[in-house]
């Protein structure tokens, strides 16, 4: 038997030839054949990613920079047998990973669960052998068999017991399920926009065309696609019957074809066994926490080695500080952090998930749906509703009139009526909608006959009389009322209708008529022509060929209809900094029209088309792209290097590139307004997509969007899936990661300054000091505690202000902010070493180091309350009236700075109680700091409203 997947790439073959080579016919298979083919080939379905188990999946949740650091800084604490330290840090590292790998499974689990939603069955022809039924007619449905089984019985039966060689018929609203090869149809229009993006419907019909059987070489997949008797999974029947042959299923489909990218560990693999692709690109969120691990990193490396040789130089001590100074790098290590990311976007993406709108498949994404800066998106099926409707109504002359819509009407009222299509065709409906006020006239007329659309000679026909003359003698005038695409019914026309007044069709008026459908189309309408002829009465049958010497009376223009959400989400996140742009295959002036009604911006330039893609550098395409509205005629390849040129940027993203491009605008503004002079920093791209033809896009962005209905491959690719095509959940997402990324930033900004204050502070005094600061334990429990509370950041509100602006973790910005305000704390603990100089030393309290240690260990957990309380992102100390997780954690932070030291647990842990006047002078010291970090939050906070958004944070 001939492979499928090599018959459907050969042009040269007729219906029969394929039948043949398929060792089918009309009447289809036997079932015992279909059971061997079954066996042979395989189930029809889709190559599914492997689904890693929990076990591989937590190993995967610590392959990240800052968990190795942690899990390192555990070994060394183990090595100098500070057994607590390695432990707590051992804990935190196993609960972040076990909080990620169960919310990326349940994730996971509720995108299966929407492949259930997707019907999953179709009609087939099979006949029955020599033996049992076979496997199929197990799954047969009661009462859907027709015909016999020896002559070959139609049957529904699920899609993945399809194999090639089958026969089946295809209805209104079906899917295709594999590919097929049209053995006949009868007003077969398909739907191909989740493969090639072109919104419009498809005609398709039997066609053998001479050929030598080599196929074509240049540009095969849009070949394909051209070819009018082919069909392909994952589109779908928009109007007609047909009945077709399978060439291919599974892995040997187009659809499976684009989605499997053929790799080296795949070379050995049968093609039904092959894996799809991983996205290999890093994220938003990757370059973030890289940059921010490999800050830390040197800070923790170099910390170690100075507390030795200090303390080795000054004071003559040797490894004997080794637990101090490891206790000091684990005091600026965030152990919390891999704990707080991850409960921070597993409590986001629980809660979109709860709305039943958003499900996050990949945590991370929940955080590069906030850093969006620019959100990408198909125009067919998520910006439209794939349903058109009427736009305007015209003569021949372009003016208004009424008459054309009027008889376009009556042509699709009667064909409707009268033809037996087995679904109503989308434009009738629009045009009957759009007339539905004037329905009354429609019905003076009585149909006669009508001569249903070809897809050959692409027009319809309705032959109707006035009722009047229904009443009368049998003979009289009949009128043909013809409608379909305009150049078509133009050379059907020997007249033009205008204001009442026939003319005759010459050249000149062609010529013009031709110059007026090109404008309207460039607009982005779908015209249809509409002409009528008188006929004398006669009982015979009419026929296409009566479709001649006609008056045109005019157009109709449709467009398609927006999705009701669109424009108010497009205006929602143009507030919250985000650019939407359209790239789509559609004509030029169909996604400028959609721009204008969305609100988007179209302007001189703002619609790019392909063609011009093609010859520019990626550099000039950075920056092309970022002042470019939408881009028409877009190939999957074009979309994915659109995306891949506004990630990359033209290099301005770089430190160098900045200052470069900040002196470009500052002292040539002409410069800055060419075509190629404007600067274009790297952004972080989502992109919402639901066709095959968006793989490649999916692939090269930052973070995939697809809806629930796309097609299973788009959606298996897709790091979010949206439970409907409203883009009012894209908008909801991106607010919830924007939440989430503020409380990760306000957890690193405040527990890193705190941490660097306390380790510069424990540098100098144990340089000044002739004991320790704080004994290792100290360092621990104090630790402790302040990462045990500061978990309530994961489930802290953030104001407005963190949601105006797309939310990246920036090392620069956050190094900048630690330095600042650690520096600030440091100056408050060696202010608190000069107390307890005063209050303990200075009076004679016995305590010693005992009291010292307990002055230094309450200072330190009261002061980062304080820092908690007054450095939370976009909160003032007085917000709000009730208590909320942060409130309620400083107030229990607070108490056991207190009362840990006086508590019995105090002389376990090396510290012993305090004098009175001790907790008078660290009052001042505690209002004085706090006056102080309100003040300098303010004037950060003035500082960073007034900079533009610098774009996302380069790679590392």
């Amino acid at each position: 038997m001939g492979s499928g997947a090599a018959l459907r790439d050969t042009p040269g073959l007729t219906a029969l030839e394929v039948l043949r080579l398929l060792e089918s016919g009309p009447r289809g298979l036997t079932e015992a054949q279909a059971e061997a083919r079954l066996l042979r080939y395989g189930e029809n379905t889709v190559p599914e990613r492997r689904r890693p188990g929990r076990p591989w999946r937590f190993v995967r949740s610590l392959r990240d920079p800052f968990t190795t650091v942690l899990l390192c800084l555990a070994l060394v604490s183990a090595a100098v047998a500070s057994w607590g330290a390695a432990c707590v840090i051992a804990v935190l590292v196993v609960v972040s990973a076990v909080l990620r790998t169960s919310g990326e499974y349940r994730a996971e689990r509720s995108t299966a669960a929407l492949r259930e939603l997707i019907a999953t069955t179709a009609t087939v022809q099979r006949r029955a052998g020599a033996g049992a039924a076979g496997p199929v007619a197990r799954f047969e449905k009661p009462g859907r068999a027709r015909g016999t089984a020896q002559g070959g019985a139609a049957r529904e039966v699920p899609v993945d017991q399809l194999v090639p060689g089958d026969v089946i018929r295809l209805g209104p609203g079906d899917l295709v399920p594999a590919d097929l090869r049209l053995l006949r149809a009868s007003g077969l229009t398909v739907r191909q926009a989740p493969l090639t993006g072109e919104s419009a419907p498809v005609a398709k019909y039997p066609f053998e065309a001479p050929g030598d059987g080599a196929g074509r070489t240049a540009d095969r997949a849009t070949g394909l696609f051209e070819r009018p008797e082919l069909c392909f999974q994952g589109s779908s029947v928009a109007s007609g019957s047909a009945t077709a042959v399978v060439l291919a299923t599974g892995a040997d489909t187009l659809l499976a074809g684009a989605y499997r990218q053929p790799s080296g560990t795949d070379a050995g693999r049968p093609a039904g066994r092959r894996r799809p692709p991983r996205r290999s690109r890093e994220s938003a969120f990757d370059r973030s926490v890289n940059g921010i691990s490999w800050t830390l990193i040197r800070f923790m490396l170099l910390t170690p080695p100075l507390v030795l040789m200090a303390n080795a130089a000054l004071r003559g001590r040797g490894l004997e500080t080794l637990p101090f100074a490891v206790a000091v790098a684990v005091g600026l290590t965030p152990e919390m952090l891999p704990v707080i990311v991850t409960t921070a976007l597993a409590r986001g993406a629980a809660l979109l998930a709860r709305g039943g709108e958003v499900i996050v498949k990949r945590l991370p994404a929940l955080h590069d749906l906030g850093a969006i800066d620019v959100l990408c998106t198909d125009k067919t099926g998520t910006l439209t509703q794939d349903r058109p409707v009427l736009d305007c109504s015209f003569g021949p002359d372009g003016r208004p009139a009424p008459g054309p819509l009027h008889w376009a009407a009556v042509n699709s009222l009667w064909t409707l009526q009268l033809a037996e299509l087995p679904t109503p065709d989308a434009l009738d409906e629009a045009v009957l909608e759009a007339a539905e006020d004037g329905f009354e006239e429609l019905l003076a007329y009585e149909g006669v006959a009508a001569v249903p659309f070809d897809p050959v000679r692409r027009t319809s026909c309705a032959v109707v009389r006035a009722e009047a003359a229904a009443a009368g003698p049998r003979l009289g005038t009949h009128t043909l009322v013809v409608k379909g695409a305009p150049e078509d019914v133009l050379e059907r026309c020997a007249r033009t209708r205008a204001g009442g007044v026939d003319t005759e069709l010459d050249g000149a008026a062609r010529e013009e008529l031709a110059r007026l459908v090109a404008e309207r189309t460039a607009d982005g309408l779908r015209l249809l022509a509409v002409a009528v002829a008188e006929r004398p009465a006669r009982s015979g049958p009419y026929t296409p060929s009566d479709e001649r010497g006609l008056t045109l009376v005019g157009f109709v223009g449709l467009r398609d209809a927006l999705a009701p959400t669109a424009a108010a989400a497009c205006a929602a996140l143009t507030r919250r900094g985000v650019a939407v742009k359209v790239l789509t295959g559609d004509h030029p002036g169909t996604v400028a029209h959609v721009c204008r009604e969305l609100g988007l911006d179209t302007g001189p330039g703002a619609v790019l088309t392909a063609d011009r893609i093609d010859g520019l550098t990626d550099a000039e395409l950075a920056r092309l792209a970022a002042r470019t509205t939408a881009f028409a005629r877009c190939t999957p390849e074009h979309k994915a290097r659109i995306v891949a040129a506004l990630r990359a940027g033209d290099g301005t993203g770089t430190r160098k590139g900045r200052a470069a491009r900040k002196a470009a605008v500052r002292t040539d503004k002409a410069t800055a307004r060419t075509e190629t002079g404007v600067p274009a920093p790297p952004r972080t791209v989502g992109f919402l997509g639901d066709g095959v033809n968006d793989l490649p896009a999916l692939h090269a962005c930052d973070v995939g969007v697809a809806p629930r209905d796309a097609v299973d491959v788009t959606r298996e690719a897709a790091d979010v899936v949206l439970a409907s095509k409203d883009l009012n959940a894209i908008d909801d997402a991106i607010v919830a990661g924007r939440r989430s990324t503020a409380n990760i930033a306000t957890y690193l900004r405040i527990t890193l300054s705190s941490n660097l204050g306390n380790v510069i502070a424990m540098l100098g005094a144990g340089l000044l000091l002739p004991f320790l600061p704080m004994l290792p334990a100290q360092v621990l429990v104090q630790n402790l505690c302040f990462d045990a509370v500061q978990l309530a950041f994961a489930f802290d509100r953030p104001g407005p202000a963190a949601l105006r602006r797309p939310a990246v973790l920036r090392p620069a910005d956050l190094l900048r902010y630690i330095t600042g305000f650690g520096l600030l704390n440091a100056a408050a603990d060696l202010a608190t070493f000069g107390v307890l100089v005063l209050a303990v030393h200075g009076s004679g309290h016995p305590g010693g180091q005992d009291a010292f240690h307990a002055g230094w260990f309450t200072e330190n957990l009261l002061t980062q309350a304080l820092v908690m309380y007054l450095l939370r992102t976009g909160r003032r100390s007085a917000e709000g009236r009730a208590p909320g997780p942060v409130r309620a954690a400083v107030c229990a932070l607070a108490v056991v700075g207190l009362l840990l030291p006086p508590s019995p647990l105090g002389p376990l842990l090396g510290m012993a109680a305090l004098p009175p006047l001790y907790y008078g002078l660290l009052a001042a010291v505690l209002v004085l700091y706090g006056a102080g970090l309100a003040w300098a939050k303010a004037r950060y906070d003035r500082r960073t409203a007034a900079e533009p958004d610098p774009g996302p944070v380069p790679q590392p």
